[in-house]
């Protein structure tokens, strides 16, 4: 007796039904994949959230610090530091301590220093011209060390945010004190009457529109929002007229030299990135030999697991060393970067963090119960700590509590090792802070994954 066509997809669909319903439970158990699944992309679209401003009043920069000199009495001066300390991107830095732990007031000449010595990466000084009857405009130093293409641009966009719309009463009364002061009051009178004219006649505005602004001290100079996309090109050209009384003075002091930059810049991140994927695929390795029964016949000769250890953490770090130099003199080969200069010192720099990167590898060895869970745990890690650590992006683009804790990551410390030498031309003897953090992250990694080997299972 045949079955009916009903009867056959109801059996058809029960046993489909029935593995989905294993498929899912597997799933469920497999905690490697579940994280792989949701875990991994959740965290990192957190992280680009946090770094593109979704959800925040807006993107860039959050409390980059900066140094901030003022030689000058003039008033623009003040108004320009007061709309700096209110912008949320900017951390404003008027003092630093010294050598006796005491407070001082930052200096034209300190700040150069602290900039020179990547403990600080901008400032701007108000030199003693600032306003000068000597010269109309506005002038002002912007010292930086532009270690990062993207963040130096940007902050650069915020603070001539800042002067041209933060500040331009002040400026606008500061120029006008000081046209009055050096043609005299009634020459400036007609000056600003005749600028005004030229404005409303060159952009098709109102001149006394033009006229009440540059007494107000706004410089869309009578443009408003509902203008038409004409009128706003036009007023974009009117506030360049501002960009030509603003003299704002680039001072690069550090990376001048340096024949690639943009590769310069990048090359550490990427390279410490692929060393971790590389050093925690071969550290997982001890599982598989462990499978094989190469441990058991081991560990039957006067070998110890220390013996086992050390051979392995060896192996991986020369390997690292290896694979690091590599990259590096391949940067050169490809795109300029000047690797051979400074061989010596950035050989110390990869050896340290490869050390530390081993460290990485064999602590998930020691904490993961099989190699599916070592290599989902450390694809999560790696991408975490690329992302927050500078590899991929500028971490002044995340919030501060993001920021502190990049600083607890061996891609931050290793890429500051290699920009130090690449990049600033630091000596070991400078580097030497950077390399005790990497070899104390290494150390402290190292007996927390030497005392779970000896009370884990892994060679048993």
């Amino acid at each position: 007796m045949s079955k009916s066509p009903d009867f056959k997809t109801a059996l058809l669909m029960s046993t489909v039904l029935s593995l989905l319903r294993k498929d899912i439970r597997l799933f469920l158990r497999n905690k490697v994949a579940f994280g792989l699944t949701f875990i991994v992309p959740l965290v990192l679209v957190y992280i680009f959230g946090q770094v593109f401003g979704v959800n925040r009043s807006s993107s860039g920069p959050t409390g980059v610090p900066i140094a901030v000199v003022n030689e000058s009495d003039a008033a623009v001066a003040t108004a320009i530091i007061e709309a700096m300390e209110a912008e949320s991107a900017f951390q404003v830095i008027h003092t630093w301590e010294d050598a006796a732990g005491v407070e001082q007031p930052l200096t034209a000449d300190r700040a150069r220093e602290l900039i020179r010595d990547n403990k600080m990466r901008f400032g701007l000084v108000f030199p003693p011209d600032t306003m000068s009857e000597e010269r109309f405009g506005l002038r002002l130093i912007f010292l930086n060390n532009p270690r990062n293409e993207i963040e130096t641009q940007t902050v650069t966009g915020l603070l001539q945010k800042v002067i041209f719309t933060s500040a331009p009463q002040a400026l606008m009364t500061s120029l006008k004190e000081q046209a009055e002061s050096y043609i005299g009051t009634a020459e400036t009178t007609a000056f600003y009457d005749g600028m005004a004219r030229t404005i409303s006649d060159a952009f098709d505005l109102k001149y006394e529109t033009v006229r009440a602004d540059m007494e107000a001290g706004v410089m869309n100079f009578g443009a408003d929002d509902s203008a038409s996309e004409e009128g706003k090109a036009d007023s974009a050209d009117a506030s360049s007229f501002i960009d030509q009384i603003v003299a704002i003075e680039n001072e690069q002091l550090a990376g001048a030299d340096v024949k690639s930059p943009a590769a310069t810049r990048v090359v550490g991140g990427w390279a410490i990135m692929f060393l971790l994927f590389s050093v925690s695929g071969a550290s997982t390795a001890l599982f598989e030999e462990k499978q094989a029964g190469i441990f058991h016949r081991l560990l039957a000769s006067p070998v110890s697991r220390s013996h086992i250890l050390w051979s392995k953490y060896l192996f991986n770090m020369l390997m690292g060393l290896v694979q690091l130099t590599v990259l590096f003199i391949a940067g050169q080969i490809m795109f300029g970067i000047e690797v051979i200069p400074h061989l010596p010192s950035l050989l110390v720099v990869a050896l340290c963090a490869s050390i530390a990167c081993t460290a990485f590898g064999m602590l998930l060895s020691a904490i993961a119960p099989n190699p599916a869970a070592a290599s989902g745990l450390a694809t999560f890690l790696i991408l975490t700590m690329s992302a927050i650590g500078g590899a991929w992006f500028p971490t002044s683009f995340m919030p501060e509590f993001i920021q502190s804790i990049s600083k607890l990551t061996l891609v931050y410390w290793s890429m500051e090792g290699f920009i130090a030498v690449l990049w600033a031309h630091k000596s070991i003897f400078e580097i030497l802070p950077i390399l005790a953090v990497l070899l104390g992250m290494a150390a402290v990694v190292n007996v927390f994954s030497v005392w779970r080997f000896n009370r884990g299972n892994l060679f048993e």
